[in-house]
């Protein structure tokens, strides 16, 4: 592809954010020829060897330790990576100069030629979009899945010739700044409160969520969960006129989810998918398991290839993965639940008796909304991090509370608590920066610490979400 025949992206871009997104702009930007500079916020100490190698090999000029307006203001324009707020005084200095500030999603929508599955939500992403690309592959599609799942747009763009269609998770950060960017499937899985501490209220981040469905027309296709409450409301001012599609448990949805099987209604026919056996066979899973039937359906997928890759499919690491049991005691991974809606999600798996180990870096979510659950299913609550203090406050008098210094003790509280018949669930409702290097350090360290505390090197080799 030439981006000089494309006229879209300008000679010189600069580049803010030298993160997955970044690194994959700025080989994409090279190889076309565009002069790219680098502008990152980390100091050239902190900044990694490699980086710093990468930037060289590319030929990269680079500014560190923040963003100025004298080394950005030569570029033509300005890609800022997704972690990066997008009203930092910075960018509005640089839109005054006239200088295009543009997301990753604006930039790459131009140059998408392909037909466009975008997925979101707070919780489910991406389970829902690994699983999307699975159904697609078994029908004999080239399938692209990446976004927001660790894999750029960019990285689409240096090799878009075998692809079919791009499977995409898209984070309300990338949401932001769509620009031109159209999805042909659009789905929308739930939204609770998270990422407050950015988008100010669930107003402004539901309004983020919504651009998924932003330059949708009659011949696309909506996927909304019909559960969510605030997801009809929000489904309900859609005037793109594009197909509504509803998934879950209601009579009206098109998408069924009745225990372990899914009633499909489809063109005038009605086809069951049955989840029993498979790793999908949870609360959780029937609801992303309907939405993944329907966006496989309206892109031609048939029957039979879906009910396989259903059965297939393998559920991501640190996702409700059981990592341990030892006398009727379970111990499940759950580190990927980084807000309050996916512990919610969580406890649906569980009628009781759930020894849960919480706790984190906030992100200025509403805890007292896990009150009602928890009271009802977890027996003792333990709470590690920077946010112990503020979950213990908005949960008190639900449940026991007790606290640790790390996961390590954690787990040996759990331990030394539970009983045949428990569960210990590591749920954190939070980031994981506070102690870990991410959430998967977290999963790791909890599974590591529970081998330990119940003699068992290895996991047990049951399957994840199998609760």
């Amino acid at each position: 592809m030439n981006m000089q025949d494309e006229k879209i992206i300008d000679t010189h871009v600069a580049v803010m954010g030298l993160g997955v997104s970044g690194r994959a702009a700025v080989r994409y930007l090279v190889a076309q020829g565009v002069e790219v500079s680098l502008s990152d916020a980390r100091s050239v100490q902190t900044l990694p060897a490699a980086d710093l190698a990468f930037l060289a090999d590319h030929g990269v000029e680079y500014e560190c330790g923040g963003h100025t307006l004298t080394f950005l203001r030569q570029a033509d324009q300005i890609l800022v990576s997704p972690g990066i707020r997008q009203d930092l005084e910075i960018l509005e200095q640089l839109r005054d100069l006239g200088i295009p500030v543009l997301g990753e999603l604006a930039m790459a929508a131009p140059l998408l030629h392909n037909p466009v599955v975008a997925i979101t939500g707070t919780n489910g992403k991406t389970t829902v979009t690994a699983l999307i690309g699975e159904l697609l592959q078994r029908a004999g599609k080239k399938v692209f899945v990446g976004g927001n799942i660790g894999t750029s747009l960019f990285d689409y763009l240096n090799d878009p010739d075998d692809v079919d269609v791009l499977v995409l998770e898209l984070s309300s950060f990338q949401l932001e700044s769509p620009g031109a960017f159209k999805a042909d499937v659009a789905i929308l899985l739930n939204v609770t409160p998270d990422h407050l501490d950015r988008h100010g209220t669930l107003a402004g981040y539901a309004a983020a969520k919504m651009k998924i469905f932003s330059g949708q027309g009659p011949k696309d296709t909506a996927i909304v969960n019909g559960n969510d409450m605030l997801c009809r409301e929000l489904s309900a001012g859609l005037d793109g006129g594009q197909q509504l599609l509803l998934f879950g448990h209601d009579s009206d949805c098109q998408a069924q989810v009745d225990g372990h099987c899914i009633h499909l209604q489809w063109q005038g026919k009605q086809e069951r998918y049955d989840l029993a056996g498979s790793m999908l066979a949870t609360a959780t899973g029937g609801l992303n398991s309907a939405a993944a039937i329907l966006a496989a359906r309206t892109l031609g997928c048939p029957p039979e290839a879906i009910a396989q890759g259903l059965t297939a499919f393998q559920v991501a690491a640190h996702r409700m993965a059981l990592v341990g049991e030892s006398a009727g005691v379970f111990y499940y991974d759950d580190s990927k639940a980084t807000n309050t809606g996916a512990v919610l999600s969580a406890l649906e798996n569980f009628s009781g008796n759930v020894i849960l180990i919480a706790g984190g870096r906030d992100k200025g979510d509403d805890y007292t909304l896990l009150r009602e659950s928890v009271g009802r299913k977890v027996r003792c609550l333990i709470l590690i991090g920077e946010a112990a203090e503020l979950i213990a406050q908005a949960l008190a008098g639900v449940t026991e509370i007790k606290k640790a210094a790390s996961m390590e003790e954690a787990v040996m509280l759990a331990a030394a608590i539970a009983k045949a018949g428990d569960t210990v669930l590591l749920s954190p409702a939070c980031a994981s920066f506070d102690m870990f290097e991410n959430y998967g350090h977290r999963g790791k360290v909890f599974a590591d610490a529970v081998h330990k505390v119940i003699g068992q090197s290895e996991p047990v080799g049951c399957k994840a979400g199998s609760v």
